[in-house]
């Protein structure tokens, strides 16, 4: 048989995206599954994205994940859109129905739900729950959080304008509270603590030093890699345990190829591969 036509051909696409963990981890999706791959980290711009996916799609690709800042831009190029992509306004993965015609997903929220389950040794149901932040990354993740039935969802950031919007648009799917980085001092304790920002990413940066978590709290950093190693020191200092982001990486990932092929991962061997170098 004609390896072309066998082959699935994916990428991603970003800015900057040279260093991206996907295209191993669909590779070992890949070898689970039994399936020839091609996944290619594509570097791009907004301007530039429509010409690069047409491309892919063109040549025979079956789909594509996409990466900040361009995930709006994503969802707009895209003939139609899962529930969870509209909710979002963002899609981190299209699926070429046909070369013309791209259906925009975002799975990033279906990631983080599925290995905060595995971190916390259930459900989310009755949780009390804080986001820092309030950009793109938390309104593709608040969705699939409130689905879940948590207590309540407070979301923090430095302009309150900014949570509020998101607090007042996704109101309707359970209960959300917004405020300043300051507020986050008032004493309240939380569950779940989730940083949704990157302002951990400079060594001499890290989050207030907070009263809401507790003992048995859990935070869940976004960012993971060099991004996440000054938030991890802190947490250390603060004897917090704290997760950062690859574990949502790999299981937003895994729902992205069960849309392309329809096959269901084994998550596990994944998340333990990428701690080993290589």
């Amino acid at each position: 048989m004609d390896q072309d036509a066998t082959l699935i051909r994916l990428a991603v696409f970003g800015m900057p995206v040279k260093h991206s963990l996907s295209p191993r981890i669909h590779g070992l999706f890949a070898e689970q599954a039994g399936l020839d791959i091609e996944y290619r980290a594509i570097e791009t711009c907004e301007e530039f994205l429509a010409r690069e996916v047409q491309a892919l799609a063109d040549s025979g690709g079956r789909g594509c994940n996409i990466t900040m800042p361009l995930k709006q831009r994503a969802f707009d190029l895209a003939n139609r859109a899962s529930d969870r992509a509209r909710l979002a306004g963002a899609a981190n993965t299209l699926l070429f129905e046909t070369p013309s015609r791209w259906k925009a997903d975002n799975t990033d929220g279906i990631g983080l739900v599925r290995d905060l389950a595995r971190q916390m040794d259930g459900t989310l149901a009755g949780s009390r729950i804080a986001i820092v932040g309030a950009g793109g990354a938390v309104a593709g993740v608040l969705g699939d959080l409130l689905a879940e039935n948590p207590e309540n969802v407070f979301i923090f950031n430095r302009t309150e304008k900014r949570a509020r919007a998101l607090s007042e648009r996704f109101s309707e799917l359970g209960k959300i509270n917004s405020g300043t980085l300051a507020d986050m001092e008032n004493g309240a304790e939380f569950d779940l603590v989730i940083n949704a920002t990157s302002m951990t990413r400079k060594s001499d940066t890290a989050l207030p030093d907070m009263r809401m978590l507790a003992p048995s709290s859990l935070l869940y950093d976004l960012n993971y890699g060099q991004a996440h190693e000054s938030l991890a020191t802190w947490a250390h200092k603060k004897n917090i345990r704290c997760i950062d982001g690859r574990g949502m990486l790999v299981e937003q990932a895994a729902q992205s190829f069960f849309l392309w092929t329809g096959f269901r991962a084994d998550t596990g061997p994944v998340i333990e591969a990428l701690q080993n170098p290589g």
